[in-house]
């Protein structure tokens, strides 16, 4: 079982589970999920390396400061995180805004990552057309003032509703029951609230869009580090017309399809995931 540690970083901590030895290998997860999402990928991957997959800022485990819990938040903690590890020759894997995480650290920090894997990311800034008619619906009215503290702050509304969305096999109820845990109140959610009003749509958040767009820059550079994209099926973040995107605009980017799963992806395919990590590695030649 991976061992739970906790880091000073900042004004706060990041908490994060930790097994196996080697070249680290850190696991980045997403909204609403934690570390815990890892937990059945980890086992399958320490072999390989030292896995390491921490709790983002105001999530899971981790500390809970009195910031806003912007993108600009999330790095400056992951960074001090990295900091205090002294990580090195790392490869980076993430999903949702892990991913975005995982990319921007990997283009800040080149000659500390070996290769980056990602899924169900932002690959691109995204326009509303990307969206279903049901998810533009839901995440306009995330991003209005009022209308999404009123669903994810009073309501508790997000969570349920994406777990039931994103995962095909279902979940536990103990495994419900610890991605709720952080979250009691409404104060506990403004991480969860907060990550939707980030997501880069025609334009906006700026800074966050220009985010984005740095690392497509740096993907777009064939000797840029080596990263895997894992698709699964024609549905999620990564639609085939994003892939298509993808294949014609980042040529440092392998595209490897998987079987179906649904946007936390992890607890539907954790098997598909680490062997086609594992086999990643393999290429690497590690």
């Amino acid at each position: 079982m991976p061992m739970l540690h906790q880091r000073q970083v900042q004004d706060s901590f990041i908490s994060y589970c930790e097994a196996g030895t080697g070249s680290p290998i850190v696991l980045l997860h997403g909204n609403p999920t934690s570390s815990h999402v890892w937990r059945n990928v980890i086992p399958r991957l320490a072999d390989r390396g030292r896995c390491i997959a921490p709790d983002l800022i105001g999530m899971g485990s981790s500390g809970k400061p009195d910031i806003s819990y912007r993108f600009a938040d999330h790095a400056k903690y992951l960074d001090a995180w990295f900091a205090a590890l002294d990580l090195r020759d790392v490869v980076l894997v993430g999903y949702d805004w892990g991913g975005v995480l995982a990319l921007d650290w990997a283009r800040r920090h080149p000659d500390r990552v070996r290769g980056v894997v990602v899924f169900e990311t932002f690959l691109r800034p995204m326009a509303w057309s990307d969206w279903s008619a049901e998810g533009e619906k839901l995440f306009r009215a995330l991003r209005t003032p009022g209308v999404g503290e009123q669903l994810v702050l009073e309501q508790n509304a997000f969570l349920a509703r994406s777990f039931a969305n994103g995962v095909l096999r279902g979940l536990a109820e103990e495994d419900r029951a610890v991605y709720q845990a952080p979250y009691p109140d409404a104060a506990s959610r403004r991480p969860v609230l907060q990550w939707p009003r980030e997501i880069p749509i025609e334009g906006q958040p700026a800074d966050v869009v220009e985010v984005v767009e740095s690392y497509d820059a740096w993907l777009a550079r064939p000797s840029a580090t080596p990263v895997l994209l894992l698709t699964f099926g024609d549905t999620g973040l990564n639609a085939p017309h994003i892939i298509e995107w993808a294949r014609g605009n980042l040529p440092a980017v392998e595209i490897v399809p998987l079987g179906r799963a649904g946007h936390h992806a992890p607890e539907d395919a954790p098997e598909d995931i680490a062997h086609a990590i594992r086999s990643w590695l393999d290429r690497l030649g590690g």
